[in-house]
């Protein structure tokens, strides 16, 4: 089914996709005491958690690492505060926003301004295939696949591979990317390098001062396994919520944004306690409806509107299948795994060599 179109699924009860983000307008409004809690208990539990490695290290480093679990789900939880920040959602005042935004991407590695000029693009085009490229995952449909060469195919497939995209790929993301964004968010002038090499100088600050105290060695034997660790957890996120079979793509002509939204973004349906640490964005349909709403609102939202919980709705073991979709087949309208696109074409040979002359 093709976005926009009069086939896509209609929801009773449900006022009309184009209706959607105005109706869901009302959930926008932040509660600054709930704002100020969440900022306390997630930056109050990851410094503990911090603290507490370094403190066992004096008996285990095993034991320390045992903690870098949860301090990696509280660091998951402060670029999602972070993320809220610059969506203009956290709190009313746009200052205040980017200013806690930008004090947490030091924690995060994320250079705040840079990273919320290419989510708002994601957020602008995603799943229209002629914007793609900016703040999102890059996938290509099976045609353009197929025009690629054999070296390029490689180079897609290796990009596709779950040990680069959920392990390499975090890795350069937030160490290097982040560090040098190179041919990133072109036309913008200076802001992104402005954006990046503030992060970097914020960060090498308050690594100085942690190095000075602790000793390089314990620094960088805390940090990296909690910083790595929920970098791939943060991109495994962001891959569910648009890489999963059922999404929708479609061609600037046929796309519209609250269809792609509702139908193109997934309800990731995490145990309860994932969902805590992940601050709701498994609800990823509805932030894209009305991206203001603040995290701690959106469960709200699908308790006044039960239907969109199906809607796109993944549980944590149907999630793990979404790691081998990778190319957008326009013929479907869904995304397929290599192994299909091979099994089609291995189906498609004996016609195909009858039919030469």
């Amino acid at each position: 089914m093709i976005l926009g179109s009069d086939t896509a699924p209609s929801l009773s009860g449900l006022p009309d996709a184009q209706r959607l983000p105005g109706v869901l307008s009302r959930y926008r409004e932040p509660n600054v005491a709930s704002s100020v809690r969440e900022i306390a208990i997630t930056l109050g539990a990851f410094v503990a958690l911090w603290a507490g490695m370094w403190a066992l290290m004096q008996v285990s480093y095993v034991l320390s690492l045992l903690l870098a679990i949860p301090a990696a789900g509280f660091m998951v939880r402060l670029f999602m505060i972070q993320h809220d920040c610059g969506h203009g959602s956290f709190f009313r005042t746009r200052a205040i926003n980017d200013w806690v935004g930008r004090v947490f991407g030091v924690f995060t590695f994320t250079p705040y301004d840079y990273w919320k000029q290419t989510h708002s693009a994601h957020h602008a085009g995603a799943g229209n295939l002629e914007r793609r490229g900016i703040g999102d995952i890059d996938t290509l449909t099976v045609n353009e696949y197929l025009a690629l060469s054999r070296s390029r195919r490689l180079g897609y497939r290796l990009y596709r591979h779950p040990i680069v995209m959920f392990g390499v790929g975090p890795a350069y993301l937030f160490l290097v990317q982040h560090r040098i964004p190179l041919g990133l968010m072109r036309g913008a002038g200076w802001r992104p390098w402005i954006s990046a090499m503030s992060n970097n100088a914020a960060i090498a600050i308050v690594a100085s001062l942690m190095i000075w105290w602790i000793g390089p060695g314990a620094f960088f034997m805390i940090h990296a396994p909690v910083l790595l660790l929920a970098a791939a957890i943060g991109v495994w996120l962001f891959y569910v919520q648009h890489q999963f079979e059922d999404t929708r793509w479609a061609h600037e002509a046929e796309w519209s944004l609250p269809q792609a939204a509702l139908h193109g973004s997934s309800h990731y349906d995490l145990p309860v306690v994932l969902r805590w640490f992940s601050a709701n964005i498994g609800v990823h349909h509805v932030h894209h409806l009305a991206s203001r709403i603040p995290f701690y609102r959106l469960r709200e939202v699908l308790r006044d509107f039960p239907e969109l919980a199906n809607v796109g709705r993944l549980t944590l073991p149907q999630s793990l299948r979404c790691v081998k979709f990778a190319l957008w087949d326009e013929e479907t309208n869904r995304l397929i795994s290599f192994r299909t696109l091979r099994a089609r074409l291995s189906s498609n040979a004996p016609a195909l060599a009858k039919a030469a002359p």
